[in-house]
């Protein structure tokens, strides 16, 4: 299963309609891609598993600091929330 490790947003369940209203279920799943990031604040590289309208989103604020700092903690992985405490500690020296 697919999932965004920085946004949260994994499969989705819709029904396909047809002409004669016969519902059938399916999933659509989101555009997941490997991709690495360099963090300016810690001065590393990391890599994720990220949609492609989080890249996006990422490219708009300006870095992935700024967007790991202003998400949700619920919908960040595990693992991007230990990054993004390392950065909160590393912004408040």
């Amino acid at each position: 299963m697919s999932r965004c490790e920085l946004s949260g947003c994994g499969p989705a369940v819709k029904n396909l309609v047809s002409h004669s209203n016969i519902k059938t279920k399916s999933r659509a799943f989101p555009n997941v891609q490997k991709r690495t990031f360099y963090s300016l604040t810690l001065k590393r590289y990391f890599q994720a598993k990220v949609s492609t309208r989080v890249i996006r989103s990422i490219d708009k604020m300006g870095g992935v600091d700024i967007y790991l700092l202003k998400q949700k903690n619920e919908n960040l992985s595990p693992r991007m929330l230990k990054l993004k405490k390392l950065l909160l500690h590393r912004v408040s020296k």
